[in-house]
């Protein structure tokens, strides 16, 4: 664990904001309770472990048995003296409420499979031994399933004893090329388009894209062959039909009824597996930007790029990536189409860093056979802006435009009211329009966005 904990951190890029809102509840006068969850491998324990450094702290990793006696055995190496003390959760930390220790348990869903009683010595623990001490106590998990039904739930007897809780998500685009400092944005796109925002994945990459993945899917102890499997086992007993529906979705399938054609289903239910990948958020329910969250009109969209790539092109290929005969310029050849959405999702956050208005919602807008990749709008100033996302080099932004403007109209959104506002987002343009209601972007206004990102402090 030392040599890992010390190249994650190593590795340690940005992660800005929340290392400021911990490095506030350190610092703070009281009593600290937080839980940190996330997704495995998206960094909570290089945060935390970042946050903390030149503090005084109590680091343990939770495993699946006897996590008692561990722990009591890391807080010996820290405190000598508890040797002399009974192994017993509430001793132990009547022992470290008065050293204001900082003390952080990772995995924390493997001390509840052990035993659930964990959360009521908890709940005794943070309401009669720590409430009125300064220790900053700090819960870690991966498993989002468990966290937020035994830990963050209104029936856990933990709930209202967490001072914070803080959901860490993958980096933006953006954020992610301060991992990449020499790399223009294209190769960025291709990076961000297989590893998302997740630090453990970027941090895998040496060297140009390509050649560094056509190597890591001939090596015989990669990391792509398992790595989703032991994903899916963490929140799942029975991955099977999970991988069939994850599978579809990365092929395009949104709907219900087209992810059941897809994986020749007929008479199984699928909504119950499809509640269970949105409840641990490997899945994400979009519906149109005009629409309740409530239309019917909802598609399914798999939550981060690492999975997609893995169940488009991973996945399907095993056999042939297991007997060395898979070839990645497959990969290569179909990847353009396959960005085409990445895109959208990079041009979206472009569009919130840049700030054009301050729109209160953003999203794809579709009714029927029209759709507009990205919409945004403010219901207070009755602003709109349409977006079209095309992932090709010499993009004619005059036709682009035409259309768009005709699928706005079909848009039904204060129509006599709005104000509109268009943009396009090519990698090039055949020629850029001059025209005061549209803005044009390109691969260089992405380059110079993350620039941007580099020159701010870490």
């Amino acid at each position: 664990m030392v040599i890992s904990i010390t190249m994650a951190l190593q590795n340690f890029k940005d992660r800005e904001k929340e290392r400021k809102e911990l490095d506030r509840v350190l610092e703070s006068d009281r009593f600290e309770f937080v839980i940190i969850y996330g997704r495995r491998r998206i960094g909570k324990t290089e945060l935390i472990l970042k946050a903390t450094e030149n503090r005084k702290r109590i680091y343990y990793l939770a495993v699946g048995k006897a996590n008692l006696m561990r722990f009591y055995t890391q807080c010996i190496r820290k405190y000598p003296e508890i040797s002399k003390l009974k192994p017993d959760w509430e001793i132990l930390f009547e022992f470290l409420k008065n050293r204001q220790c900082i003390v952080i348990i990772d995995e924390f869903q493997n001390m509840i499979q052990e035993d659930e009683n964990i959360l009521n010595i908890f709940q005794s623990i943070t309401d009669t031994i720590l409430k009125e001490s300064k220790t900053k106590l700090f819960l870690l998990g991966s498993s989002i399933s468990i966290l937020t039904s035994k830990v963050l739930d209104y029936k856990s007897p933990l709930y209202g004893r967490r001072t914070g809780s803080m959901e860490l998500k993958a980096v933006d685009f953006f954020e992610a090329g301060k991992f990449f400092k020499e790399r223009d944005a294209n190769e960025l796109m291709d990076i961000y388009s297989f590893a998302d925002g997740i630090p453990f994945y970027l941090v895998k990459i040496e060297g140009p894209f390509w050649p560094w993945l056509t190597g890591e899917i001939k090596k015989e102890t990669g990391f792509l062959k398992d790595e989703v499997d032991f994903f899916l086992r963490y929140e799942f007993e029975d991955a099977g039909t999970y991988k069939l529906i994850l599978e579809a979705i990365a092929h395009g399938k949104t709907k219900i009824n087209e992810i059941k054609d897809y994986i020749k289903v007929k008479r199984t239910d699928i909504s119950p597996y499809i509640s269970n990948l949105l409840e641990v958020k490997m899945l994400k329910r979009t519906v149109p930007i005009t629409e309740n969250i409530k239309s019917r009109k909802g598609r399914y969209y798999i939550s981060d790029n690492f999975l997609k790539f893995w169940f488009r092109y991973i996945y399907p290929n095993l056999s042939a990536i297991e007997e060395g005969v898979f070839d990645a310029n497959i990969i290569k050849t179909d990847y353009s189409t396959y960005q085409g959405r990445v895109f959208e999702d990079v041009s979206r956050q472009f569009l919130i860093r840049k700030n054009i208005f301050p729109f209160t919602k953003i999203g794809p807008w579709w009714h029927k056979d029209r759709e507009i990749d990205i919409v945004a709008l403010n219901a207070d100033t009755k602003e709109i802006l349409f977006c079209e996302c095309k992932w090709k080099d010499n993009v004619n932004a005059g036709k682009i435009l035409k259309e768009l403007k005709e699928k706005a109209q079909h848009v039904r959104w204060n129509n006599e009211t709005r104000k509109e506002h268009y943009a396009i987002f090519a990698k090039s343009f055949k020629e850029k329009i001059k025209e005061s209601d549209v803005m044009l972007f390109d691969m260089d206004d992405f380059q110079g966005a993350a620039l941007k990102s580099l020159l701010l402090p870490n």
